[in-house]
């Protein structure tokens, strides 16, 4: 588990939450400390308050599920914080909106309790890894590359390497279904013949693209056409 950036002991953790004690909550701290507790006495509080009484549950829930739970409230919780401090500081629109984007950065703690980080990072990978991509030009005996276009590139590149794009492949079309190139859409060439396809057309995705030396389409596998010239 993961909560401001440390690693937690779970089984330490969930010792602390007894379901027998009083509302406890899961404290966290700007040195990355994290601490189980009772609430605050103060009314109002000084921050906002996480949520009370995650021991109570505890039992009464498989262990990863309750785990889940605390991580969503958790989520909550830093959030509600975090903009607490951005009204003390007098944030304006601007600067709430990189607060935001700073937070959008990182992943939540319920990611990185179900795992659902590492595949995000992992996806991202895949998707680095194509950022330079096949043209029509390129030699049979090249490695294939899947066709990437919005999904492979950062936010503020985008409308230019569409234009780019579309001129580019503005007249190919697909192998499959007729229909003109879209940089919105992942594409993938055959490294036979040569012809670019939907992947949705042809069941290839850029995870399973990833896997792939060498394409051949549906007609190149079944060995009814044979490799251009």
């Amino acid at each position: 588990m993961n909560f401001g950036s440390r690693v937690v002991d779970v089984e330490e953790f969930y010792q602390q939450c007894d379901p027998e004690k009083e509302n406890l909550c899961l404290y966290g701290f700007p040195s990355e400390q994290w601490e189980v507790n009772l609430p605050a006495e103060e009314v109002p509080p000084e921050l906002p308050e996480p949520a009370l009484g995650i021991n109570f549950a505890r039992d009464g829930m498989q262990e990863k599920d309750w785990l889940s739970l605390v991580a969503v409230h958790s989520d909550a919780w830093l959030l509600s914080v975090a903009f607490y401090f951005g009204a003390r500081f007098g944030f304006d629109k601007a600067d709430r909106k990189r607060l935001f984007n700073m937070i959008n950065d990182l992943p939540t703690i319920f990611e990185v309790v179900t795992g659902a980080a590492k595949k995000q990072t992992k996806e991202k990978s895949l998707v680095s890894n194509h950022s330079s991509n096949k043209s029509k030009s390129n030699s049979k005996g090249r490695e294939s590359q899947a066709k990437f276009s919005k999904a492979s590139q950062p936010k503020d590149e985008e409308e230019g390497l569409d234009e780019e794009d579309e001129e580019e492949h503005g007249e190919t079309l697909c192998g499959a279904c007729g229909e003109n190139y879209a940089s919105d859409e992942f594409w993938i060439c055959c490294d036979i013949c040569e012809k670019w396809f939907h992947g949705k057309c042809v069941k290839i995705t850029p995870a399973r693209a990833e896997h792939i030396k060498q394409y051949k389409c549906p007609t190149c596998s079944s060995g009814n056409k044979r490799a251009r010239p």
